[in-house]
This record gives C-alpha cells, sequence and structure tokens, in this order.
C-alpha cells in the first residue's frame, strides 16, 4: 500500500480538489478557471497560494512559532508583509536572550 506523502497530508480537501481538476485539466489555468466560473487571475492566485503550502509542508520549521505565522500568512489570515515583520522581531528577540 502507498502513503501519502506528507506534503499532502496537511492540505484540506479543497486543496485537493483543486489539484485535481488542474491535473484532469492537463495543467490549463484556462480550463480550470472556466470550471470554477471564475477569472483565470483567481485561478492563479489560489495555485499560488496552493504552492506556498506545498512548500511551507516542504520545509519543515524547527520553531512553532515561526511555522505558525508563515500557516497563517500562507492560509491568508495574515498579511505576509505583517508576517516577516513578525518573525523578524521574534527572531532579534531569540538572538538577545
Amino acid at each position: 500500500m502507498t502513503s501519502i506523502p506528507e506534503w499532502m497530508e496537511g492540505l484540506e480537501d479543497e486543496d485537493l480538489s483543486f489539484i485535481k481538476k488542474f491535473v484532469l485539466a492537463s495543467g490549463s489555468l484556462k480550463e480550470v478557471a472556466s470550471v470554477y466560473g471564475v477569472s483565470y487571475p483567481t485561478v492563479r492566485l489560489r495555485l499560488d497560494r496552493l504552492i506556498q503550502k506545498i512548500q511551507l509542508a516542504e520545509s519543515a520549521e524547527p520553531d512553532e512559532y515561526v511555522a505558525l505565522v508563515k500557516r497563517l500568512a500562507v492560509d491568508d489570515k495574515l498579511d505576509v508583509e505583517t508576517a516577516k515583520l513578525l518573525i523578524g522581531a521574534y527572531r532579534k528577540t531569540k538572538e538577545g536572550t
């Protein structure tokens, strides 16, 4: 029995459905946009966020706080600039201890 790759375990069902539709559309973002009834830029943005999630899962972050801030940014619950500021400030305080 084949195991599911670690990067897939953290994805939501909605993300997996998007991947399936993307593959079935032979990677055509225009076709995926048509399936979802949204614009090409909307699908491109969703794909970019999915790529970020996968990259985050692939890069094991040993610090739980930094991993949490990155996940929040990828899930669009925190803007990227704020995430960078938080991580930078956190690392500075850790260096000072």
